[in-house]
């Protein structure tokens, strides 16, 4: 069993900054390819960016390339992500994710492909 646990979301003023970590129980998390998904009220689950368990992969959604940044210290079981240059359009809960049989370069893209999943930190840009 997995258990992933959120912290990091709050209420930032548009470019603002925010870092999410998400801390991971399991003595294999190092083999755990990670995702970060959003969920906006009303909207389906969409991905973020994920990073490969090997940590040589990361991938982005168009809508935060540039922006967001995803990193993992497998010593302390945890990933970050990193959010630069927050849009009100970024306003969501944030939900990081763990696939527990991928590659060491392969991201899930699908949130039907991760394993486990936190509870959710929210995150609140303001106009």
């Amino acid at each position: 069993q997995v258990q992933l646990v959120e912290s990091g979301g709050g209420l930032v003023q548009t470019g603002g900054s925010l870092r999410l970590s998400c801390a991971a129980s399991g003595r294999t998390f190092s083999r755990y390819a990670m995702g970060w998904f959003r969920q906006a009220p009303g909207r389906e689950r969409e991905f973020v960016g994920g990073i490969s368990w090997s940590g040589r992969s990361t991938d982005y959604a168009h809508s935060v390339k540039g922006r967001f940044t995803i990193s993992r210290d497998n010593a302390k079981n945890t990933v970050y992500l990193q959010m630069n240059s927050l849009k009100p359009e970024d306003t969501s809960v944030y939900y990081c994710a763990a696939e527990t049989s991928s590659s060491a370069y392969d991201i899930p893209l699908r949130a039907g492909a991760y394993d486990y999943w936190g509870q959710g930190t929210l995150v609140t840009v303001s106009s």
